[in-house]
C-alpha cells in the first residue's frame, strides 16, 4: 500500500490513495482538482523515499469534496488572583479534499 506525507497549512499528513481529511481552507472550488506539490515522503509498497526537505517530481492530487467551517473552538485567558478573565470562541474555516493519486 503506497502512502505519501504532504505538507499543508503548516500540517503535515500523512496520506493514502482514498483518503478524506479536512485540511486549512483552500482557495478552490468544490468539485476542483488540486495537487499537492509540498511533498516530504513517498513510500510506494516496497521502498521509502525521504526528501531533502522535499522529494523532487513527487505530487499528490486530490479532489475538494467541500468548504466548511469546523466545530466552535474556545480561547479562554485567564490571570489568577486579579478578576481578569476573557472568553472568545472561533471557527475555522476548512476544506475537504479526497485524495486521488500519489506520483512520485
Amino acid at each position: 500500500m503506497s502512502y505519501a506525507v504532504i505538507k499543508t497549512g503548516g500540517k503535515q499528513y500523512r496520506v493514502q490513495e482514498g483518503d478524506q481529511l479536512d485540511v486549512e481552507k483552500l482557495d478552490v472550488q468544490v468539485d476542483d482538482e488540486i495537487r499537492f506539490v509540498e511533498v516530504l515522503l513517498v513510500n510506494d509498497g516496497s521502498s521509502t523515499t525521504v526528501g531533502k526537505p522535499l522529494v523532487d517530481g513527487a505530487t499528490v492530487t486530490a479532489k475538494v469534496l467541500d468548504q466548511f467551517r469546523g466545530p466552535k473552538g474556545i480561547a479562554f485567558k485567564f490571570k489568577r488572583r486579579k478578576g481578569h478573565h476573557k472568553t472568545k470562541g472561533f471557527r475555522r474555516s476548512l476544506t475537504k479534499v479526497e485524495i486521488t493519486g500519489i506520483a512520485s
